[in-house]
């Protein structure tokens, strides 16, 4: 067993302890939270496998249904502040994930557009993340799944204010 496998394994073990032993009626945040999290290592340890860092993921999911977007919509779609964008964006240019152009009727904005394997990673990658959601969501009813959709929604919206 690889030492990320061993670090997920002991994550897991202890945000599980934690609801079912040490804090069961914690706060919602923290729950979110942790939830997230484990979405999130499992398709790491997915995206791993391609040499595809789960920062560069927020972006390929945008890029793969919009190119073209400035560095700054960009940002705003993936919900990061620029700075932090641009330091992604650039680690994915220099793997050749993505390109910087101009356009010759806006010299001022960068736009940000996949490179041919930027693209082509879209049939791998997906399905990753879609593993992932399936194994999230084993033994639990459709009507528990729609539920706590909606609920997670309305909190979203409740947040959003």
């Amino acid at each position: 067993m690889s030492k990320r496998d061993l670090f997920e394994q002991e994550a897991a073990s202890r945000a599980l302890s934690h609801w079912n032993v040490t804090a069961p009626e914690d706060r919602m945040a923290h729950l979110v939270k942790d939830a997230s999290k484990a979405f999130l290592r499992q398709l790491q340890s997915r995206l791993s496998e391609f040499d595809i860092q789960l920062g560069h993921w927020m972006y390929l999911r945008v890029l793969w249904e919009k190119e073209g977007l400035t560095k700054r919509e960009l940002s705003i779609e993936v919900g990061v502040m620029e700075p932090t964008a641009y330091v992604a964006l650039k680690a994915m240019e220099e793997v050749g994930l993505i390109s910087f152009q101009k356009k010759d009727d806006n010299k001022k904005n960068i736009y940000v557009f996949l490179t041919e394997k930027g693209r082509s990673l879209k049939k791998k990658l997906v399905p990753l993340a879609e593993e992932v959601n399936k194994v999230a969501i084993e033994d639990i009813s459709e009507k528990d799944l729609m539920v706590t959709r909606k609920v997670l929604l309305k909190m979203l919206v409740n947040l959003s204010r």
